[in-house]
């Protein structure tokens, strides 16, 4: 466990001095290639304002199909701005409005935002994308949405996820969400029933996809230093009330890998997942144990290693010429097959 616990901290300080965003080549960045919209205001649930960047892209297309990021940080530390390289990436390669979205933190409010509020975020921005996107030439109709490490989470509870929608919000005997932003005249049970939620791929990059897992190992201790760099201190990630003990199915209701469903009931969209052969976070392993359960529901996924690399080989910052680039070809080599696979 001690080993354990330093291999946390080595990773968050490398994120933490990895944020400085050096000169990209035109190749990486070409903001010729794009415009983009900063800090657009998308929702303020109790009173805490979320932004999101959104680029759209030069290129001429009358429309282009809609790329959401969720960035990592173990739902405590970063915000969008350590996907900025990523996002500009995408922007300056591929034929796709990006939307780069900060949601709330466990250690926000002070200290008393919920795991559950944070997925109602997630909800709510893909909703007002749906609603807002075409005054930015995104087609609400072809979506999709990717992240790492717990923005692959988030991603992964949109798709697995986003049919449970409640207006009562989460709770013991509602495992169900209230998004933070509904369009005006819908409730939650209506964005429901029309699947409202509905995405036509997904890329999971090094996802933490079992939240009941993490509640019995040291997630809401101390031995998980993401709350000190967050500023907060340990709980429990549902509040002090409950505890993975007390309440197993509140953790198992936020974990994808507890919610897959067979696809004859319910088919999910094509996933890629990604992740580093060296990461010892979210391990190969993992990952693969993850693919493994989708592709026995049914589901369309498949998987690649980025070889040599350990954890959040996305972020911004000094290494992402290195670390970044393959595995974002990937990703639009994925969704191109998905998206413009006529090539057009």
């Amino acid at each position: 466990m001690v080993a354990r616990k330093y291999v946390w901290l080595t990773i968050t300080v490398g994120l933490l001095f990895a944020c400085a965003e050096p000169q990209m080549p035109k190749a990486y960045n070409d903001s010729s290639k794009y415009i983009v919209a900063k800090d657009v205001l998308w929702a303020s649930p109790d009173g805490f304002d979320l932004t999101m960047d959104i680029y759209t892209p030069t290129s001429g297309q009358a429309s282009y199909p809609v790329l959401m990021i969720f960035h990592g940080g173990g739902w405590l530390i970063n915000d969008k701005s350590i996907m900025d390289q990523m996002a500009q990436y995408i922007a300056t390669n591929g034929s796709y409005v990006v939307c780069n979205v900060n949601y709330r933190l466990l250690g926000d409010q002070d200290n008393t935002v919920t795991l559950d509020q944070i997925v109602s975020d997630v909800f709510g921005a893909v909703l007002w994308a749906k609603e807002n996107i075409g005054g930015y030439q995104g087609n609400r109709e072809r979506f999709a949405v990717t992240g790492d490490s717990a923005g692959a989470h988030l991603s992964a509870a949109v798709v697995n996820l986003g049919h449970r929608l409640s207006s009562g919000g989460y709770s013991p005997e509602n495992l169900s969400f209230k998004p933070s932003y509904l369009p005006a005249g819908r409730s939650a049970e209506q964005i429901a029933q029309s699947s409202g939620l509905e995405v036509q791929a997904a890329i999971l990059s090094y996802g933490a996809f079992d939240l009941y897992d993490r509640g019995t190992g040291s997630f809401e201790t101390w031995k998980n230093p993401f709350w000190y760099l967050g500023g907060a201190l340990p709980r429990g990630i549902f509040g002090d009330a409950y505890t993975v003990q007390s309440h197993p199915s509140l953790y198992k209701g936020v974990s994808p890998i507890h919610n897959i469903p067979i696809s004859t009931a319910r088919a999910l969209p094509p996933q890629l997942l990604t992740v580093g052969s060296e990461d010892p976070l979210t391990t190969p392993q993992m990952v693969r144990d993850y693919l493994q359960k989708l592709l026995a529901a049914g589901h369309s996924a498949t998987y690649w290693e980025h070889q040599g690399r350990s954890h959040a080989f996305l972020d911004s910052g000094s290494n992402f010429a290195a670390d970044a680039p393959p595995a974002l070809n990937e990703m639009l080599t994925f969704l191109n097959g998905v998206f413009y696979p006529q090539g057009d």
